[in-house]
């Protein structure tokens, strides 16, 4: 098994219709605003962008998310990720009563040398670390569903 290879999923449940959720999840610029880990989002054109992300661990993962898929029908979200981490990352919406369920599924490398050169004993705290700023994000999120 790579020590620097992650699978993640986490389920969202959020007390708004998928077609709210998925507006508010491609608009990937706005993700700072209501996602405290996510530094900046810088576009450099209308499916490609550069992001930095740091959570509860003091460094930051800087990365190109590229758009691959966007469905609204589906509810899908996909992006190619290249950089600190490379790999895609997909949101999947599904209507559940009056909210939606955000699965948010992720496989990466990890490219950062300082993560790679901890991959083995690190890898308990970096899950722990990515499992925090997905709980923050769900926050972040549903607050600003609620706010909108």
């Amino acid at each position: 098994m790579d020590r620097t290879h992650y699978r993640f999923r986490c389920l969202w449940t959020l007390p708004a219709p998928p077609a709210a959720v998925f507006a508010a999840l491609e608009r990937v610029e706005d993700y700072p605003r209501w996602w405290r880990q996510v530094r900046e989002v810088r576009r450099t054109d209308d499916t490609t962008g550069v992001i930095r992300i740091r959570s509860l661990l003091p460094y930051d993962l800087a990365f190109t998310a590229h758009q691959v898929r966007r469905d609204p029908a589906a509810g899908v979200l996909e992006a190619a990720m290249t950089g600190d981490v490379d790999g895609w990352a997909r949101w999947t919406l599904t209507a559940r009563g009056t909210g939606t369920v955000a699965r948010y599924d992720q496989e990466v490398d990890v490219r950062k040398p300082l993560l790679r050169r901890f991959a083995v004993p690190g890898r308990p705290l970096f899950r722990l670390n990515h499992r925090l700023m997905m709980r923050a994000g769900r926050r972040g999120l549903a607050a600003y569903l609620g706010a909108v």
